[in-house]
């Protein structure tokens, strides 16, 4: 009973992972969706038919590729969050696949968010899962979310989330790629502004505009628009965007530590993969938990980590 599946389809990235718990050790297969150069994102029609194409392929390579059994659960993120109307019609597929493996081999199958999904990868890649017995801050921060949550035990969802602040308009990831795109690189853009900005020269001052916690990060794309329009480098206008999402961050780490007392800080989500963002993050929060690249962006290992914790119980698989 060591093995456990987990599905994700989320907005940009097919993902299947198995969990081994005698082991400890991560199995995983991922393909991002087809995005044309120019466009910033699916829509979710795309989005569903791809993850159909894709996930096929991303099963059979996963079990093709490792020696792996018949995992004792199967688990799918079947939403963006834990909360009431949330919903993308591209978890479906997911989930639905997930309820036809589960019927056909008789074997439990559970769902949670994507968000969860997120947390639970961050934590394991942190050597931090026994988190999930107390009160802790995180942040999840990617494309659709730029959220700062707080995290409390929970025996139905692992881990039951309160948001403290969020973005009011644009979200970090948004803001990386309509900047990168506005620089001439292709979608999406994480990586490539970050080497861009690695060779920056000049560094503008960051002032992060704050309401009780939550963020406004529209004004980065229209500083980085007028800096292109007055000749500023590419590789200038790429540091600041970054520098600008990292302050940020801090100012929000700042307020949720100043409302909820001094709790473990996890980082998760695509934008927190980004180098020169966890450095300014590390001097500030030293003792902050981030997830290695492959657990920050999409995956599907957090959501194969839920299903062991669901189908043994979180208490007793921690012990």
């Amino acid at each position: 009973m060591p093995e456990f599946l987990g599905i994700d389809t989320s907005n940009y990235t097919t993902s299947a992972a198995v969990y081994d718990s005698e082991s400890g050790l991560i199995y995983q297969s991922k393909k991002l969706l087809p995005v044309k150069e120019g466009e910033l994102g699916l829509r979710q029609s795309d989005a569903v038919f791809h993850h159909t194409k894709q996930l096929p392929d991303m099963i059979e390579n996963l079990f093709g590729s490792n020696q792996l059994s018949m995992p004792a659960a199967v688990t799918a993120s079947a939403r963006p969050r834990n909360a009431e109307g949330s919903y993308m019609p591209c978890f479906l597929c997911g989930e639905g696949t997930a309820r036809s493996l589960a019927a056909v081999n008789g074997i439990p199958v559970y769902t949670t968010s994507h968000q969860v999904g997120h947390i639970l990868a961050a934590l394991y890649s942190a050597g931090r899962l026994p988190l999930v017995r107390e009160r802790f801050i995180a942040f999840h921060v990617s494309g659709g979310t730029t959220d700062c949550l707080l995290c409390e035990p929970d025996d139905e969802e692992i881990v039951h989330i309160t948001e403290i602040g969020t973005s009011l308009d644009l979200k970090a990831g948004q803001a990386v790629d309509r900047t990168g795109l506005m620089l001439g690189l292709r979608f999406p853009c994480g990586q490539q502004l970050e080497e861009l900005a690695n060779n920056a020269d000049r560094f503008e001052k960051v002032r992060p505009v704050l309401k009780n916690g939550d963020c406004c990060l529209s004004g980065v794309e229209n500083k980085c628009r007028s800096m292109l329009e007055k000749g500023v480098s590419h590789e200038n206008i790429a540091r600041y965007c970054l520098d600008f999402i990292g302050e940020t961050i801090a100012a929000m780490t700042g307020y949720a530590l100043e409302q909820h007392g001094k709790l473990p800080l996890v980082f998760a989500g695509g934008v927190m993969s980004d180098a020169i963002i966890r450095r300014r993050l590390l001097e500030s929060f030293p003792e902050a938990a981030f997830a290695e690249p492959q657990f920050s962006c999409d995956n599907a290992a957090g959501v194969a980590i839920f299903g062991y914790m669901k189908h043994t119980g979180a208490e007793k698989c921690l012990l």
